[in-house]
């Protein structure tokens, strides 16, 4: 792609990265079919080849911001265009700037602002989350007057929160070690399901691994990168880095969103002092089921009786992390369980960190078209890596009279291994 930058915005090392990005794409196309808002659209401003030129114009000068953000707005950031891009066009690397441009220079109306800073403000923070939600109920009174997002999110929420656990600061193996690693804990993943933060730890344990939990960790920074909020992000990713400087033989995540934020620390912190410690920590961190599938992990016992799994890819795992074998091949280590692959599965599940909120109406149109296809395969259970993919799935499956068990791959692992998945 021809750019058009003077040799004064070149001087910018934000527009000379810009530059670079852009260059690489050669207009081929190859992005559209894989692009979840232009299979449901069907406009070329909402498909990443757009996007990249409403962004380069923008950056240019001669596209307002105001012209070109709400087609950018309605970007899931799955990257499934990166993944199925032949120039190698690093999508999220112009993404997440841009966006970050957008927020310190224009002021969304008062209405997105709110609900934006309600779920920024609620979500990573893990007590005032749980506290809100035990009275969630109170406002689902006034279900018939809330705003759209404010009842999603509120359907959103379990039926119940679970009780709160305290995770201690080391979980060691009986005997030996055979490797140190510290768990990244996540934020709203803890109040809504904290068996997936105990299960990563039973799992990890039996395995021979010792865990660590870090108490002066702090958010990965995800919702409020993905949001334009560059300066909060950075102010986590420091706070992180020092968290995690001691010696481990790797960052362990189990939510393939904050994954994908940690191993982007080196493009939020780029052109900082930090920006070598950023790429050292982004080498470290590592998915659980990769890190499973690296050690070698222990195979469960079979199943008692059958059972049709299908696995759900969380795009910032699949596309941002590039991981695809390694959840397969653990769920395929367990005797009895037939691994069903669904159609489409490389398509967005509509939930991306707070787009389901944030775009009801077209969360809400991929959530029950993944729905479909899951359905379709008929399974027992259906898992995946990610909390929010997990949450979109129960919400959209739960109408379904053959609605399947949700399960994260690591709550899936720990009850094979007591031989209780198939209970």
């Amino acid at each position: 792609m021809q750019t058009n930058f003077s040799l004064k915005d070149l001087n910018d090392p934000e527009l000379q990265h810009a530059d670079d990005i852009l260059r690489k794409c050669v207009h081929c196309g190859f992005c559209l079919p894989t692009c979840p808002t232009y299979d449901t659209l069907g406009q070329e401003t909402d498909t990443p080849r757009g996007r990249i030129i409403l962004m380069k114009e923008t950056f240019e000068g001669t596209l307002s911001l105001d012209e070109s953000l709400p087609y950018i707005d309605r970007c899931l950031g799955c990257l499934a265009c990166e993944t199925s891009c032949p120039s190698g066009v690093e999508y999220r690397n112009l993404l997440g700037p841009f966006r970050e441009k957008a927020s310190r220079e224009t002021t969304p109306p008062t209405k997105a602002r709110f609900f934006r800073w309600l779920a920024l403000g609620v979500l990573t923070h893990p007590s005032l989350f749980r506290f809100l939600s035990k009275f969630a109920f109170l406002a689902k009174v006034f279900r018939g007057i809330l705003p759209k997002q404010m009842c999603l999110m509120l359907e959103l929420l379990p039926k119940k929160i679970p009780r709160a656990v305290g995770l201690s600061e080391i979980y060691s193996p009986s005997g030996k070690p055979r490797a140190r690693v510290a768990l990244v804990a996540g934020c709203a993943q803890g109040v809504l399901e904290p068996e997936i933060n105990i299960s990563t730890i039973s799992v990890l344990v039996r395995n021979g691994v010792e865990v660590l939990i870090p108490r002066n960790q702090g958010c990965c920074g995800a919702l409020h990168w993905h949001s334009g909020d560059g300066e909060r992000t950075r102010r986590f990713a420091l706070q992180n880095l020092r968290a995690f400087s001691k010696g481990f033989d790797a960052v362990i995540s189990n939510a393939a969103g904050c994954g994908s934020c940690l191993q982007e620390y080196p493009i939020i912190l780029k052109g900082t002092k930090k920006e070598k410690v950023a790429i050292r920590f982004s080498n470290q961190v590592h998915d659980l089921s990769c890190y499973l599938e690296k050690i070698d992990f222990q195979a469960p016992p079979p199943t008692q009786k059958p059972l049709r799994i299908v696995y759900q890819d969380a795009c910032h795992l699949r596309h941002a992390q590039g991981v695809f074998d390694a959840p397969r091949k653990i769920l395929q280590a367990i005797k009895g369980v037939d691994l069903v692959e669904i159609e489409d599965a490389d398509m967005c599940c509509g939930s991306a960190g707070i787009y389901n909120i944030e775009q009801p109406d077209i969360g809400d149109e991929l959530g029950r078209r993944k729905a479909a296809k899951i359905l379709e395969a008929k399974p027992d259970i259906v898992v995946s890596a990610n909390i929010g993919c997990i949450t979109q799935l129960r919400h959209h499956l739960k109408p379904s009279p053959s609605c399947p068990k949700v399960l994260h791959l690591a709550v899936a692992l720990n009850l094979a291994y007591s031989g209780t998945l198939d209970s």
